[in-house]
């Protein structure tokens, strides 16, 4: 009989198999990555199938020309202000703080027209605002 204590044997964690397994993942990962370079796409801006523009007298339409002059409800401001086109904003819209605000923006125009814009909403109270867009198919007619 043999009395003697046995060495226990301490469990082992192979991870030669667990490294094979994340190289085979890290490989598929790279095959399967599609990797762009943004300053090779060709933008036109803003393009979107939408249904047609509806005219609801909760309806405010701005309209940003590519010069960053401004236009509410067809109506031509003389000023480029946030101040004039909040006021602008107030009168011409006819429901009050439940107006909504469409922005016709020219695809040209600055991204900075189109947030004086925004903010000019926001200081008229006007919190409800959509961008209006053209359909893909009447972007590639000329």
């Amino acid at each position: 009989m043999n009395f003697r204590p046995r060495q226990k044997e301490e469990p082992e964690i192979n991870l030669i198999p667990f490294i094979d397994v994340l190289l085979v993942v890290l490989i598929f990962l790279m095959l399967s990555t599609t990797y762009s370079k943004f300053t090779e796409l060709q933008l036109k801006l803003p393009v979107a199938d939408a249904d047609a523009q509806r005219d609801y007298p909760k309806e405010v339409l701005v309209t940003v020309t590519s010069e960053g002059a401004y236009a509410v409800n067809k109506v031509p401001l003389a000023s480029r202000s946030v101040t004039d086109l909040a006021a602008a904003l107030t009168e011409g819209a006819k429901a009050g703080k439940e107006s909504v605000v469409i922005i016709n923006a020219d695809a040209s125009a600055r991204h900075q027209a189109v947030i004086t814009v925004m903010e000019a909403a926001r200081r008229s109270g006007l919190t409800q605002i959509t961008f209006a867009t053209q359909s893909s198919a009447r972007a590639g007619a000329p």
